[in-house]
């Protein structure tokens, strides 16, 4: 192994953004062959090495200090025209918000024949397999909208796959996905790198994928650890199927009746909920389980009045409620409040976080301009992130603090009922014990309903006062020599 030329190298690397640091005194090896892993706290700059390596360093960004070499070259420096054509043809990045790059008007077949390094020896079929995505049951045929979070983030991988890349750069690559679909993942990327010489990347907060899949790991620090109040350990963990924790008398705030919900268009349509009932109680966490694809983004879609249900019922405080939210009152709207799984792609990016947050306090409380100011510099400390980040736009925030902005402007609405899609994903395991205890104190203090979607069954069954569990297919295990074909 030491005579293979590496196919990257960061030494001593630093990035700034308007004087802030992003990533400080990097270093890093790719070789063929091997895998990886890059972990650290939310806000280390793990992200910005990924994307300093693809040559998409953020607009203001710049390299500080350090070096930073992409199969022989300096990528920072390339010309726009060859760095098109590097990862056109040589380099794949998959970003921690895959949905967001996605053409939303094209099916997932096309998506991925149209990054095919060879159309005619490329099977659909089979990359759909080798990403653990159902085949012959109309996915193919879907849009992105049809997707759930999990599977977008296979069918971006899948694209990336088929270009046979000689470096394979993901962010996050498992966030979302349920532990057998991490493992599946895992020995994917295994098989890539060992039989086809791929030299991978990835960020994980994942111990568990991070030990079954990297030959290496490279642990990165912030430069200033920010401080985060609402930090302490997280209670032990109770049995998963213990459900009913916390006793109630409390009238429900929501109530949902034999929902009906399906996904997708045409022949690709098929139902996800079949009648579902439910009720949110002020005060309680209901922690929503399943595999990828099973329905649960669609159940908060729902709710949240994105997602028209097929048939069935939900009220809120007994009023009835309009299927869409565009025939909901100001009012309702404001009571139910959704923290999107992919933050990146519900943050308007010419926005800084502090116009994000004053939106809703102007829309619905009508503050004025001073007291927007303090609410969006406590909003921001309540979710763990210094105030100074209000000039910030989503560019220039990490995944995890993206994350926490989405919860913040949530929050800003003073709601009674909070939707959470996979919260913690993305957070590296402090940072989700402190999103936790936020939560519980939430609940406690405002008396809110959180409904809590996770892949996280400890974190889940250690919070949660229901736990409600949905099923789904989950597509059979390839034998590795079938999934090292089907990417060659």
């Amino acid at each position: 192994m030491s005579t293979t030329v590496p196919a990257a190298r960061a030494a001593a690397l630093s990035i700034t953004l308007r004087d802030a640091p992003l990533l400080t005194g990097a270093s890093l090896t790719l070789v063929p062959g091997r895998v990886t892993a890059i972990t650290g706290p939310s806000g280390a700059g793990k992200t910005t090495l990924l994307r300093a390596l693809a040559g998409a360093l953020p607009p203001g960004a710049r390299v500080s200090s350090g070096s930073i070499e992409v199969l022989g070259r300096d990528i920072l420096a390339l010309p726009p025209e060859e760095l098109r054509r590097l990862r056109r043809h040589r380099l794949a990045f998959v970003g921690q918000d895959p949905g967001s790059g996605l053409n939303p008007r094209m099916r997932v077949e096309r998506l991925i024949a149209e990054t095919a390094a060879d159309r005619r020896k490329t099977s659909v079929a089979d990359l759909l397999r080798a990403v653990r995505l159902s085949v012959g049951e109309g996915l193919e045929r879907r849009r992105p909208a049809g997707l759930s979070g999990g599977q977008q983030r296979r069918v971006a991988l899948a694209r990336a796959l088929a270009r046979r890349p000689e470096i394979l750069l993901l962010d996050e690559p498992t966030a979302g996905l349920d532990p057998a679909l991490r493992d599946d993942i895992a020995d994917l990327l295994r098989d890539i790198a060992e039989v086809d010489g791929v030299a991978i990347a990835l960020t994980s907060h994942d111990p568990d994928f991070v030990a079954r899949c990297a030959d290496d790991a490279v642990a990165l620090w912030p430069d200033q650890p920010a401080t985060d109040p609402a930090a302490t350990a997280p209670g032990p963990p109770v049995p998963a199927a213990r459900v009913h924790i916390r006793a109630t008398t409390s009238s429900p705030v929501v109530e949902v009746k034999a929902l009906n919900a399906g996904i997708g268009a045409g022949r690709a349509r098929h139902r996800v909920l079949a009648d579902l009932d439910l009720d949110l109680t002020p005060g309680t966490l209901t922690g929503i389980t399943g595999p990828s694809g099973c329905g649960k983004t669609t159940l908060l879609r729902t709710l949240a009045g994105l997602h028209r249900p097929e048939s069935g019922s939900i009220t809120l405080h007994g009023e009835p409620l309009a299927p869409s939210y565009r025939r909901r009152t100001r009012d309702q709207r404001r009571r139910i409040q959704l923290v999107p799984q992919n933050p990146l792609g519900a943050l308007n990016p010419a926005h800084t976080v502090a116009a994000t947050l004053t939106r809703p306090l102007k829309v619905h409380f009508a503050l004025p301009a001073a007291q927007c100011e303090r609410r969006v510099a406590e909003l921001l400390t309540a979710v763990g992130l210094p105030p100074h980040y209000a000039t910030r736009r989503p560019h220039e925030l990490s995944g995890g603090q993206r994350q926490r902005v989405s919860l913040a402007r949530a929050l800003a609405a003073e709601p009674d009922v909070l939707l959470c899609d996979e919260v913690t994903s993305a957070l590296d395991t402090d940072t989700a014990a402190a999103l936790m205890c936020l939560l519980e104190d939430l609940r406690s203090s405002r008396s809110l309903a959180v409904v809590l979607v996770s892949h996280d069954l400890p974190l889940v069954s250690g919070h949660a006062d229901h736990v409600l569990p949905l099923a789904g297919p989950h597509p059979a295990p390839l034998a590795a020599q079938d999934v090292a074909n089907s990417v060659r």
